[in-house]
């Protein structure tokens, strides 16, 4: 008999269920406190019963925990220092989207060396989550593969589904099933409808097929998720932060019957791949929000401890520590400069300090 499946599977090999990564690594009554609360903080910033802006703002992806961790450290204060103005999350990706091919990120390779260690990875992204909720510190990622969540999804406050995904139904049907707000980015060609349909589909009720806490295939039901938004990030075609497209895409979420609040990405094609453009992109946010916009709920910031980006070298001890292997960021210090300035345009329109 001619063999018909497998042909070009070389290897599976056993996966840790998610209810064997959480005994090892279990949600803490801290980091449980802090996930509801900022998950809460947000839903009232997206409906804009809290004047406050959200902020995701850390490196384009996590390639080093012990520098990530470093990032949290730092970022924590600044958390506090502005929490009258902004709600700021850090942003913790461990999957990265390929156009072509390229590191997946931190879950999928961790030790950067093609060994595809996905158990450590899954271990090393849940360990991380947890340190940085017990800095007081919050989370935001983007989900890629849909069993990844239930691996870390219940220490998330935030999530995007990105451009290239925001078309795929299994991923408007995971978004459907998620417990925290979820931002879709427009298409990598700047087109908002995708990510609106997006935002409908996920709202409603889905069946698929998925995996359970043990780790078995399962037949999935969920609710829908109401806490969808849409992610300006720019397109082929140029960016679309300036005020003509905020209130163009606007005007075309009201008419779907859409949450007409948005987030503006200050990297990727807003900022035309130039890290240092994201200063320009927030100093026109900022203006708009300081002028009344009530269109934008919020930005988010690709920065590191370290401006730039490097190639990842055959040999992986000349690593700088604290620079992306992915996008370029900005540093830390342009950072607290940028959010600083977003928290004073915003100042203005928030009278007084939200109880943490």
């Amino acid at each position: 008999m001619h063999k018909t499946q497998d042909l070009h599977v070389v290897e599976t090999r056993p996966l840790a269920s998610p209810a064997l990564i959480h005994h090892e690594l279990p949600l803490t009554e801290t980091a449980a406190d802090l996930v509801t609360k900022t998950r809460d903080r947000i839903r009232n910033i997206l409906y804009n019963e809290d004047r406050r802006l959200l902020v995701i703002v850390g490196p384009c992806s996590v390639h080093d925990v012990d520098a990530a961790l470093d990032y949290g450290q730092k970022l924590a204060p600044l958390r506090d220092e502005l929490s009258d103005s902004l709600e700021i999350v850090m942003r913790v990706y461990f999957e990265k989207p390929r156009t072509n091919i390229g590191w997946k990120g931190l879950i999928n390779d961790p030790h950067l060396d093609n060994s595809y260690d996905i158990n450590t990875g899954l271990r090393l992204a849940r360990k991380l989550l947890l340190d940085l909720a017990h800095l007081g510190l919050p989370a935001a990622t983007e989900l890629l593969d849909p069993i990844t969540p239930q691996y870390i999804a219940d220490v998330i406050a935030w999530t995007a589904i990105g451009a290239r995904t925001t078309e795929s139904q299994t991923h408007r049907e995971m978004a459907s099933g998620l417990s925290m707000p979820i931002g879709f980015k427009n298409n990598t060609d700047g087109s908002l409808l995708a990510a609106m349909n997006a935002m409908l589909a996920a709202s409603g009720s889905h069946h698929f097929l998925g995996i359970n806490h043990h780790g078995l295939a399962s037949i999935v039901t969920t609710t829908g998720n109401p806490d969808g938004h849409l992610v300006l990030r720019g397109g082929k075609h140029g960016p679309n932060y300036d005020i003509t497209h905020v209130e163009q895409a606007a005007n075309e979420l009201a008419e779907l019957g859409l949450n007409p609040r948005m987030m503006v990405d200050c990297s990727h094609a807003n900022s035309q791949k130039d890290h240092r453009k994201q200063l320009d992109v927030l100093d026109n946010i900022a203006e708009q929000v300081k002028a009344g916009s009530r269109h934008i709920l919020g930005v988010m910031v690709e920065s590191h401890l370290l401006e730039g980006k490097q190639p990842i070298p055959q040999d992986l001890s000349q690593l700088k520590y604290g620079q992306s292997i992915t996008d370029a960021c900005v540093s830390f210090d342009q950072t607290a400069t940028m959010l600083r300035k977003l928290a004073s345009a915003i100042a203005p329109f928030t009278s007084q300090a939200v109880t943490r």
